[in-house]
């Protein structure tokens, strides 16, 4: 079983220069380029929350606004890591969805409370039944605006968890330009449009992020009505 703590960069594979993986020229649910151009005006946003199957359907779910969604790895030592080396631990990447998204008509501060309410922010080295350092919670940020909205809503976070009886949040704020994204092989692509009923991980609390942020459209919703009835993973 591997060791639950993140590696040194001395211990982590070599890797290697070039990608490891081909990655498909599009998203097998909307239809865009997976990896580029992406349109003028767009942001990127990187969310680790455990198991990138269900956590990518549940950014690409979303109503309006999102123009690519893809599964990688994040946060570790390793240039374009491969699966097994993932899995030892030794690598220090963890799973994570790029969501690429139209500010106009979904805010930064929505995707956020989907993190969110989407996993247990609290559980370390796991999610559920994943143990790893790689389904280790982490929210890469793109520019300081994102950096004070992150470090914002997990304070507004941690507050409700407490009330609701959690403990201590235990997500990472990291700066994605220190953390290259490195795109998994296509099997893990959009892997749940393909098999419906397959294998995922994510649970929510069932704690809201009550507190709305911003004005765009898209950002909010109404006070009162559930996390899961925008996006499921039926």
């Amino acid at each position: 079983m591997q060791e639950l703590r993140l590696p040194t960069a001395e211990e982590a594979p070599a890797g290697r220069s070039a990608p490891a993986y081909e990655v498909p020229d599009k998203h097998t649910v909307l239809g865009t380029p997976l990896l580029g151009p992406y349109p003028e005006g767009h942001d990127i946003a990187d969310f680790a929350l455990g198991c990138f199957w269900g956590a990518e359907r549940r950014f690409w779910q979303l109503p309006g606004g999102i123009w690519t969604t893809l599964s990688g790895f994040q946060g570790g030592f390793t240039p374009h890591p491969v699966d097994d080396e993932i899995r030892t631990g030794l690598t220090g990447h963890a799973e994570t969805v790029r969501v690429v998204f139209d500010p106009a008509k979904i805010s930064y501060e929505r995707l956020l409370r989907l993190f969110w309410e989407s996993h247990d922010p609290t559980q370390g080295f796991r999610q559920g039944y994943d143990v790893g350092t790689h389904v280790r919670s982490i929210l890469f940020t793109h520019s300081p605006a994102q950096q004070r909205a992150a470090e914002q809503s997990r304070e507004m976070y941690q507050q409700a968890l407490t009330a609701a009886g959690y403990g201590r949040i235990t997500t990472t704020i990291l700066p994605a330009e220190l953390h290259p994204f490195y795109p998994a092989g296509a099997q893990h692509q959009q892997y749940l449009a393909g098999n419906p009923s397959g294998y995922c991980g994510l649970g929510g609390t069932g704690v809201e992020l009550s507190t709305p942020f911003g004005t765009n459209r898209g950002a909010s919703r109404p006070t009162g009505v559930a996390a899961t009835s925008e996006v499921t993973d039926e």
